[in-house]
């Protein structure tokens, strides 16, 4: 591979940047772009993402012996070709480096999300390098529309429409079985604890693991706060800069504080709740990519797969059928939009059938069809 994504770290803080394997040198613009994302208070997980999208990206062009600044001199339909030729590389798993000889496809959606990171990175370019001009697949179709009563609406539409038709995607839901089985086979209370949390909680797993048992935690109420913090040891951070509470169980408070009384030696040293329990990490902050290690390690000994984001859609679904209203399960969750929330819940064709069926027993002969046929 001609680039590679590296990282620096300066105490908490990591930064971004993309070199060049054959000259060795660190890419400007690249490197320059991710460092105003870094400004802008974008999550390490965002700018990761986009450093690699930028990445792929500049693979593409190395193939195609064309620079960053030449894209603006093709005419419309030729920058549109090109995209739409990066799309379908991508597709083809053309951006990896393959060890098997098998390549790994990533799937639509996936592909979208890295041109629409190469997009911004080129609009970051025109708003610093005036002389580039702009991308003529980023301008805009502007309509002005008149509804009924006179008002004008400036309606303004993407020009580039040529993105991968994605599937719509519905994430697995945990079941309670599942998730039984998976803490009978835990070794110990900590992980224990985890998978309790998160289920009762709804939390993301980087919510969690930021989590501080002496500010966080209200012991009194039993409620657990996210509390956004941009300096976490384990990089855990709360999605969208926001703050909120859960409340838990009286059981998993009780196995909370038998947890917090088991390993209050390693605890007492910081003031993170989930932490390693062993090894040369002793009390340091608990990762994510750790809790992963540990569900994989448990689907291997039980068969069972089970993610962090499976025990969200869980939280979701129960909470549905306890009859929750779904603006109140999208808060729970954290979501911006119920858009979002609906696809969390597993809306059966059964149940739409029986609340039909519970309507139109109570409403029959809304419309008088019956007079129709007389």
């Amino acid at each position: 591979m001609i680039y590679k994504v590296e990282t620096i770290k300066d105490g908490t803080e990591k930064y971004f940047f993309i070199r060049n394997l054959e000259t060795m040198s660190i890419e400007e613009l690249p490197s320059k772009y991710l460092m105003h994302k870094i400004k802008c208070k974008r999550s390490p997980n965002t700018v990761k993402r986009t450093a690699f999208s930028i990445c792929y990206y500049m693979k593409y062009m190395a193939e195609k012996e064309m620079e960053l600044t030449e894209v603006y001199q093709l005419d419309y339909e030729k920058q549109t070709e090109y995209f739409v030729e990066f799309l379908y590389w991508l597709k083809a798993g053309n951006h990896t480096e393959q060890t098997s000889g098998e390549k790994k496809c990533p799937n639509e959606g996936t592909c979208n999300a890295y041109l629409k990171d190469v997009f911004r990175f080129y609009l970051f370019i025109e708003a610093e390098y005036e002389q580039y001009g702009s991308l003529k697949t980023l301008s805009y179709n502007q309509i002005i529309a008149v509804n009924q009563v006179g008002v004008k609406k400036v309606l303004r539409n993407h020009s580039f429409k040529a993105y991968l038709k994605e599937e719509e995607h519905r994430g697995r839901t945990a079941k309670e079985n599942q998730i039984i089985t998976i803490l009978q086979a835990c070794t110990n209370r900590r992980d224990q604890l985890l998978l309790l949390m998160l289920a009762e909680t709804g939390y993301r797993i980087g919510e969690l693991l930021g989590v501080k048992y002496v500010k966080d935690i209200d012991y009194r109420n039993h409620m657990i706060r996210v509390c956004f913090r941009e300096d976490n040891e384990n990089e855990a951070r709360a999605k969208n800069a926001e703050y909120r509470s859960a409340k838990i169980s009286n059981d998993t408070f009780e196995f909370l504080m038998d947890y917090l009384a088991k390993y209050r030696k390693i605890l007492q040293h910081q003031d993170y709740l989930f932490v390693n329990i062993m090894g040369e990490n002793i009390g340091k902050p608990l990762r994510v990519d750790s809790v992963y290690d540990m569900l994989d390690r448990m689907e291997k000994k039980t068969g069972v797969k089970i993610t962090p984001h499976m025990l969200r859609h869980y939280f979701a679904n129960m909470r549905k059928q306890a009859g929750w209203e779904l603006e109140m399960i999208s808060q729970a969750l954290g979501h911006k939009h119920l858009d979002t929330t609906i696809k969390y819940l597993d809306w059966l064709d059964d149940e739409l059938i029986e609340a039909s069926n519970e309507f139109y027993a109570q409403h029959t002969a809304i419309y008088g069809a019956e007079r129709l046929l007389e």
